[in-house]
């Protein structure tokens, strides 16, 4: 179990696409068709036996950075795991080598991960929390588009409290409010209380100093944990959570105070999720228009079939959906690219969801079968 706007606020999204298309810059021939994808992380290669827990981020220059956890002797969620990165200069149709952004002790069984990078699109830096054995909070940064990283500064003391046990950053993005507040999702679990229905719970931290300090905010209700948070037209906020009571539904709460409360978190019925982490990303933002949110996660049965859904009415309903990848998938996150493309850096395999990290690109038309 492991537990921005960041991708360019919806108003540039859209100019860009509009400028892109009428210089007819718009997605290249041949994706208006299905999918493409690319293998990103494989799991086996590399020096590592296992590759999970996918996170990615558009930079200020328009670089791809994905993120995951280089596990080096098994798939399990503890050990010698360690932070690792692949850059795209291309909207993710091909990837510079991978690089290792940090790991502790060598071959020691000491855990880092639960990536979870968000861009301050005001100063361009990018910012990077991350856990050590899912206890201690770190929070690293990067100011030469993904290239090179700062010596990693511990936060723990600023973001959880002593009750707590199990923390996890993310998995996924942050997000950037409309304000500037830099926003993190994460979760943890209570001492001393049994079972993640009753311990688990979502919660966020923000920096309101473009990442100098940073402050807990607010706690959802137990049965939540591995989140993704989306900004609402009305500047409100919509956290998607996992779940751990039935029915096998995707819990959602918003925030009217730029994430310091929660409302009650209420099951989407048309959001099948299983137990497992999923994505949300908001897809544009136009006045009086056209406002959808994406959605990424397991389909079903169990972890198998990822599927992407669309929202136009800030998270109200999620009528559209597409199945992405047929067999086992587990994990995911979401990045719109400036010409309107969208990706999902995804867990998938034939045989388990655990045997590569792939990327893939499609336009909206496709997820809507043409009809938006």
């Amino acid at each position: 179990m492991c537990r921005e706007r960041r991708s360019p606020a919806g108003w540039t999204v859209w100019l860009a696409l509009a400028v892109g298309l009428a210089l007819g810059a718009g997605p290249s021939k041949g994706e208006d068709g299905p999918p493409s994808h690319s293998d990103v992380f494989v799991s086996g290669s590399g020096g590592y036996h296992t590759y999970r827990i996918p996170g990615i981020v558009l930079t200020k220059a328009g670089t791809l950075l994905a993120f995951c956890e280089g596990r080096k002797t098994g798939s399990g969620d503890q050990g010698d795991i360690d932070l690792m990165l692949r850059r795209s200069l291309d909207g993710g149709k091909t990837w510079e080598p991978m690089q290792l952004v940090y790991e502790e002790g060598g071959t020691a069984k000491i855990t880092i991960g639960n990536p979870c990078p968000v861009l301050d699109r005001q100063t361009g830096t990018l910012w990077l929390p991350f856990c050590r054995d899912n206890d201690r909070v770190f929070v690293t940064r990067s100011t030469d588009d993904g290239k090179t990283w700062a010596r990693p500064a511990e936060i723990t003391s600023q973001v959880k409290r002593p009750s707590w046990q199990w923390y996890a950053t993310g998995p996924g993005h942050g997000i950037q409010l409309t304000g500037g507040r830099l926003l993190i999702p994460c979760d943890h679990s209570e001492r001393n209380l049994p079972g993640w229905d009753k311990a688990g719970r979502s919660h966020v931290f923000y920096s309101d100093d473009h990442g100098q300090t940073w402050k807990l905010g607010g706690l959802s209700e137990p049965h939540t944990d591995e989140c993704e948070a989306v900004e609402l037209a009305d500047k409100s906020i919509l956290l998607c959570m996992r779940n751990y009571i039935e029915p096998k539904q995707r819990a959602f709460a918003t925030s009217r105070d730029g994430g310091l409360s929660w409302s009650k978190p209420r099951k989407h019925p048309e959001v099948y999720c299983p137990v497992c982490q999923a994505s949300i990303e908001r897809y544009s933002l136009e006045a009086g228009g056209a406002n959808r949110i994406l959605y990424s996660g397991p389909g079903g049965p169990g972890r198998t079939h990822l599927t992407l859904r669309m929202s136009a009415d800030e998270g109200k309903t999620w009528p559209v959906s597409r199945v992405l990848w047929p067999g086992p998938a587990a994990y995911s996150d979401l990045v719109v690219l400036p010409d309107g493309t969208i990706g999902c850096l995804y867990e998938r395999g034939d045989k388990h969801a655990y045997e590569k990290i792939t990327f893939a690109r499609l336009i909206v038309g496709w997820l809507s079968a043409g009809k938006d």
